[in-house]
């Protein structure tokens, strides 16, 4: 098992250690998860105060064969056909929940698109471009990471493409 920082031992996160190690400007947003709801993105962009436009959920889908990050508004959803073509690939699919689980080192509906236990390529929704800050998981239910959709993209090294449908 991986030693964890002093960082991660005080209550960060390999996102939030990731961002601090890489001097990005950075807030962290929590909020009291519930377990029952049905959208965790929708929850993190209501109890936040946050348009849902602004708030980006992290989802893993498999292109041909490969693992592949795709960062998308939680007012919308994710556009698998583009997403394949973003990364010029066929065919796109959801990833397996254990599988995104097991690689990123995050749990469903914490999954962040920073600090991953294994980098992953990734895409960024286009419409990140128009906002000066956006929100994304910082790495557990209930706690978000606000930052600039450009820091965020040169952190991930991640490619922008309208991959979202609304």
């Amino acid at each position: 098992m991986a030693k964890k920082s002093r960082k991660q031992q005080a209550g960060g996160t390999p996102a939030t250690v990731a961002l601090t190690a890489a001097g990005t400007a950075f807030t962290v947003h929590s909020y009291d998860h519930d377990p029952s709801s049905p959208s965790y993105g929708e929850e993190a962009a209501e109890a936040l105060g946050v348009s849902a436009d602004r708030v980006f959920k992290t989802l893993v889908a498999d292109v041909d064969g490969e693992l592949v990050v795709a960062v998308v508004p939680v007012a919308g959803s994710l556009d698998l056909k583009a997403l394949a073509s973003a990364v010029g690939g066929k065919r796109a699919a959801m990833a397996d929940p254990a599988a995104a689980e097991r690689t990123t080192g995050y749990v469903r509906g914490g999954i962040s698109p920073l600090g991953q236990r294994k980098r992953l390529r990734t895409v960024l929704d286009a419409s990140a471009g128009s906002h000066a800050t956006i929100c994304v998981s910082a790495g557990r239910r209930g706690l978000e990471v606000e930052l600039a959709p450009a820091d965020l993209a040169t952190l991930t090294d991640a490619s922008l493409a309208p991959i979202g449908r609304t």
